[in-house]
């Protein structure tokens, strides 16, 4: 049986289970290690997956029809990585979920987990939680394309990510802030010159 102690914690939080009260769940769970450029789902897949990230980086975007890669977001260690289309959906991923550095998961099936739930419905906080915090992420990067600068959403990102930011290729950054790299570039000097 895979342990994490992150998310025994999170359980015990969320639903005062025990760790011994978490042994279904986690004997679900699989580890998955993946190397830096490797992807965990790729556009096309229909697999209700998902994992927690407990070391690395997993970057989440679109070709678009011109070539041009669009980054969607990143998730990093400690947060969760699943296609919403095919969990929420029921559709093909219609992104590309890939590891930037070599990365750790622990993954689980959505489709087991819902057998699970049947059995020990006092797992539920667990799944409510995951849900709802998939749709606050998606909430706050929409909110801060509506209401923030680029120059704000990059401050912001560093104030909060700063180590996110030094492990990330500037592309990727820019391309997540909605900027080409040569503005990031020009954010980076004015915010150097204070302004």
């Amino acid at each position: 049986m895979i342990e994490s102690a992150t998310l025994l914690q999170l359980l015990s939080e969320l639903t005062g289970l025990l760790p011994a009260d978490a042994t279904p769940l986690f004997a679900m769970a699989r580890p998955v290690k993946l190397e830096a450029g490797e992807a965990y789902i790729r556009e096309g897949d229909t697999t209700k997956r998902f994992a927690f990230i407990e070391r690395g980086i997993v970057r989440a975007y679109t070709i678009k029809p011109n070539g041009d890669e669009a980054t969607l977001f990143l998730r990093w260690d400690g947060q969760l990585i699943a296609s919403h289309d095919t969990i929420i959906h029921l559709k093909p991923a219609r992104f590309i979920y890939r590891a930037l550095e070599p990365t750790q998961l622990l993954e689980m099936d959505y489709d087991v987990l819902e057998s699970i739930l049947k059995e020990h419905p006092e797992y539920e906080p667990l799944r409510n939680h995951f849900l709802l915090r998939m749709l606050a992420e998606a909430l706050q990067g929409i909110e801060a394309f509506v209401l923030w600068t680029p120059q704000e959403r990059y401050e912001q990102l560093v104030a909060t990510r700063l180590d996110i930011v030094n492990r990330v290729p500037d592309k990727y950054i820019a391309s997540m802030l909605g900027i080409t790299p040569v503005s990031l570039s020009r954010i980076r000097r004015r915010i150097g010159r204070g302004r």
